[in-house]
């Protein structure tokens, strides 16, 4: 079956990690699977054109709104993966919670990534209650063979001994909702009393203003440095030399350097949010924080005690493996379009 999959791509997010792995899943069954960044596509007739043009027989769409609104009436079967925008931010306004109504109408099945957002969704579309199926992000990590820890440091502006350091890595785009500004007082607060810790912030500059105002800031902060996007297997490499990986998002559908974090066996600080508070229980597979300065108690206790990083990262490596398999969510995908497949000769 050939099948368009549109997704958030261009903003290099965890979404598009995502979308990369399910058509993976997708392709592995033997489908021709098109991935088009939904905000290339600006109108529902270009995704008529494209329909028409490359003979595709069903759809899915990563996002209900920025991609699900754009597979209305083209009369071929489509399915939803829900977005953390969707249920944290876009359900709050009025015309897109319509808008994303409808398009469930229609849709044969949409995916939610956890319990809770399933809730919430059949909360606010009651119609859609016996479409939403859950299955959590599968994880698999292949950190470059090729990566230098001592590089990494170096390109980040560390001349110090790594073996005397507690480098907390923050991966993340550079937009408002991932906050990537809201530790760094405290952070380099904390620096000026134990200059062997660090926070490094890693990932693509997505909103240019934004990322003007975090360079300027993190210029100013002792103990904080900057770094532009990193392959993924560097960046997987980074996150297993590093002393702990940080969240400090505003809202999260699922996050993926989480989960990669406790597959590398890294011990994971994560700001108490629903996304978050999904995937880490606190004192069992990570530690959750309600602000900066319970963040860095909650560092500074992880930095003196040994025992709890190890029992952090044994129940974290568990944890993965039992709920995020990759194998898992191969398969339900590959169930879940053979619903689109049947629905075809409609």
């Amino acid at each position: 079956m050939r099948l368009l999959f549109l997704a958030v791509l261009r903003r290099h997010t965890g979404n598009a990690v995502t979308a990369e792995r399910v058509r993976d899943h997708l392709e592995a069954a033997g489908h021709v699977c098109l991935l088009k960044d939904a905000f290339d596509l600006e109108s529902s007739s270009e995704v008529a054109h494209l329909i028409r043009a490359e003979n595709l027989e069903a759809a899915l769409a990563l996002h209900l709104y920025r991609g699900g609104r754009l597979l209305q009436g083209h009369g071929i079967p489509f399915g939803i993966i829900f977005g953390g925008t969707d249920l944290n931010e876009d359900v709050n306004q009025r015309e897109k919670n319509e808008v994303m109504g409808k398009v469930l109408e229609e849709a044969r099945f949409a995916v939610a990534f956890t319990e809770s957002m399933k809730e919430t969704a059949q909360t606010q579309w009651p119609h859609a209650r016996d479409k939403i199926y859950i299955q959590s992000q599968g994880v698999m990590t292949v950190p470059s063979a090729a990566f230098n820890w001592n590089t990494f440091l170096h390109r980040s502006g560390i001349n110090q001994s790594a073996d005397n350091l507690h480098i907390f890595l923050l991966v993340c785009g550079l937009r408002h909702v991932k906050d990537p500004l809201y530790l760094v007082d405290a952070f380099s607060e904390w620096h000026r009393e134990e200059p062997n810790v660090y926070m490094v912030i890693v990932g693509p500059e997505v909103d240019p203003v934004f990322t003007r105002e975090v360079k300027a800031k993190v210029k100013r902060m002792a103990g904080v440095r900057l770094l532009g996007e990193m392959p993924q297997g560097d960046l997987h490499a980074a996150l297993r030399n590093c002393f702990a990986v940080v969240n400090s998002s505003v809202s999260e559908g699922m996050s993926a350097a989480i989960l990669e974090a406790m597959d590398l066996e890294v011990p994971v600080l994560a700001r108490n949010i629903p996304g978050n508070a999904a995937v880490v229980k606190h004192e069992v597979t990570g530690l959750l924080f309600s602000d900066p300065q319970d963040f860095v108690q909650l560092a500074k206790r992880l930095v003196r005690e040994p025992a709890l990083e190890r029992e952090l990262v044994a129940n974290g490596r568990e944890y993965v493996r039992r709920y995020h398999s990759w194998q898992a969510e191969r398969d339900t995908y590959q169930n879940l379009v053979r619903v689109l497949e049947g629905s075809t000769g409609e």
